[in-house]
């Protein structure tokens, strides 16, 4: 059974790559001062809040015996101010990793959808949108806990762990040196499951992109499901990316919950070693070992544990923000392989002369779309392409507006080659409606006035009279200011084609590019739309691919593409008189027509 591209896992990462650590630390680098902030406080506290056992061993073995009242006052009032300031540190902390960790989050997933914006149509062709959208929203909300607690966190804890090892060696060499017996232990145990681990996270981030990319599929072609009766087959494929998401996810946590009992075992275990060899040593004199040194000393290994989880728990975070990192990296870097080059200048007004020059052009290496096109377009001139499907007719318009790169060749526009030239300035003098009639989310007039935030609604309106969208906007409850589902749901598909020719239209510009821009609408509002076209078109120039001939018939000439090349150049009643492909063509669409005619003509007879 074939596989779909999303139930194909992605290629993993074999090495722990650090690389991606440190390009996320240079998004920290601008709210470096209130690290050092939160830092600073929450460093202050632990080292005061390290006192706190001294003074409990203070009380017992001085203040206690001594029958010091006021000592032990003054230790409980020492106790009382660390303990408020270390809540005012640690609420300090919140609210300013809690902002640094979100502005992080918010800096990330603006790189990787503006990079998204500027990535070519090859990239959407190959990939499950799914796939793309769950890296821009999951995986950049899953290094949340990571960039607000886990750094500072992992910090401070370390700072506390010297802090600790400082005050239990000042109480006793020997039980600080038993405590530590654990410690390779736990190295071991880290050891062992570092890799496993990693490459859990990696396959359970795999998965739920799986996941992700078949349901933004499925809720996209939900008309279709419903038509061919396949509810029960596509919950089927569900539930099998569902169960295999549900079992990577289980692996993951199983290794992520490894740590933090093994920590406890280990401290619980030297915990009680001390306890049994402190109480024995206590009875030989000279061990300087007192019922206070040892229950400060208990209370330091609690203390010297906790770090020690914590710092398990941030290892475990880690492993698994690098495995979405790699993913969110791995966008970003992806090449924009349709870019400005270096030096690239403004296009000037564009006056309308289009040139192809030997242009040949590949989606994939070895196999040419189109072989050495040669072609010119005066100012103003409509040229029309035509031919089977899959000759290469959009993607000559595509490459018109630089949507790709040509192989070889150039194209030039006003004698400019389109390539030395910045793409916006290109673009921004072009009207494009591609067969696809995209509808956003939002109102008529804001889809109209995409292309075109400044235009007026006086021109917005006109606009749409001259496509004949007008009076089906009228009808509808509240006119232009009417919600459209996102893509346009709500609308036929003629409607949508309007609005979108209105869209294009009210740009303004130089060069016209219709893809099929009729082919969803009747033949009756087809023709009225061709008079308003008639106008529109002078002085511009258009490029119109149609399947209806009879909307061409008017161009100044008609390219007619066939297996990577132009086989014939004219206009209609040229390329009728040599009676070759684009004759056999219109004589097939004209035979089409013309039985229904006969067919009913024959009835009324």
């Amino acid at each position: 059974m074939a596989r779909n591209k999303y139930d194909v896992d992605e290629i993993l990462e074999d090495k722990f790559d650090v690389n991606q650590l440190k390009r996320l630390a240079g998004y920290l680098k601008p709210h470096r001062k209130q690290m050092t902030v939160v830092l600073f406080l929450m460093l202050s506290a632990s080292a005061l809040g390290m006192l706190i056992p001294r003074f409990v061993m203070q009380v017992m073995d001085v203040c206690i015996p001594a029958g010091d009242k006021k000592g032990i006052w003054v230790y409980a009032g020492l106790t009382m101010a660390i303990a408020l300031y270390t809540c005012v540190s640690l609420r300090i902390k919140i609210m300013l990793m809690t902002r640094v960790g979100q502005d992080v989050i918010h800096d990330l997933r603006y790189d990787i959808f503006y990079h998204l914006q500027e990535l070519p149509f090859s990239y959407y062709d190959e990939r499950p949108h799914g796939k793309i959208q769950v890296r821009v929203v999951n995986y950049v909300n899953n290094l949340s806990d990571l960039l607000s607690n886990g750094i500072i966190n992992t910090v401070t804890d370390l700072c506390n762990l010297f802090f600790i090892l400082f005050f239990m060696l000042s109480i006793n060499v020997r039980l600080t040196l038993i405590c530590l017996c654990g410690l390779p232990v736990l190295s071991v145990l880290v050891i062992f499951i570092k890799k496993r681990q990693r490459r859990a996270w990696q396959i359970q981030s795999n998965k739920q992109s799986n996941l992700n990319a078949y349901i933004a599929e499925s809720i996209n072609g939900i008309r279709v499901t419903q038509a061919f009766v396949r509810e029960k087959e596509n919950s089927g494929i569900f539930n099998r990316l569902s169960d295999g998401y549900r079992q990577a996810w289980m692996r993951a946590v199983r290794f992520n919950f490894l740590m933090g009992p093994s920590v406890d075992i280990i401290s619980t275990v030297t915990t009680a070693f001390i306890y049994v060899l402190g109480i024995s040593w206590m009875d030989h004199a000279g061990s300087g070992i007192t019922i206070g040194v040892l229950v400060a000393f208990t209370a330091y290994i609690s203390r010297f544990w906790q770090p020690i989880n914590t710092l398990a728990s941030f290892y475990n975070s880690l492993l698994t923000a690098i495995s979405y990192l790699e993913r969110i990296f791995e966008t970003i870097d992806h090449p924009v392989l349709v870019k400005d080059k270096e030096g690239a200048k403004e296009m000037p007004p564009i006056y309308g002369k289009v040139e192809f020059k030997d242009v040949t052009f590949s989606y994939e290496d070895g196999i040419e779309i189109l072989k050495k096109i040669n072609f010119y377009a005066e100012k103003g001139q409509s040229v029309a392409i035509v031919g089977p499907t899959g000759a290469g007719k959009t993607t000559i318009v595509n490459l018109i507006s630089r949507f790709y790169n040509v192989d070889s060749g150039e194209i030039l526009i006003d004698g400019i080659n389109i390539e030395d030239v910045t793409i916006h300035s290109l673009r921004s003098q072009m009207g494009v409606m591609m067969q696809d009639s995209f509808i956003f989310s939002g109102t008529i007039m804001d889809n109209i006035r995409y292309g075109n935030k400044t235009v007026t609604d006086e021109e917005v309106i006109e606009a749409a009279k001259t496509v004949c969208a007008h009076d089906f906007i009228m009808e509808m409850e509240n006119g232009y200011y009417t919600e459209v589902n996102e893509r346009g749901s709500r609308l036929s598909a003629g409607q949508r084609q309007l609005i979108s020719f209105a869209r294009a239209l009210l740009a303004d510009p130089k060069i016209l590019i219709l893809d099929e821009a009729t082919s969803s609408i009747d033949t009756e509002t087809e023709i009225l739309l061709q008079e308003g076209l008639n106008r529109l078109l002078v002085g511009r120039t258009s490029f119109i691919i149609a399947h209806r001939l009879s909307t061409i018939k008017n161009a100044d000439f008609i390219m007619y593409v066939d297996k990577g090349g132009i086989r014939e150049k004219g206009s209609h009643e040229e390329l009728l008189a040599k009676k070759g492909e684009y004759y056999h063509l219109y004589m097939s669409q004209y035979d089409f027509l013309k039985k229904p005619q006969d067919a009913k003509q024959s009835r009324e007879g």
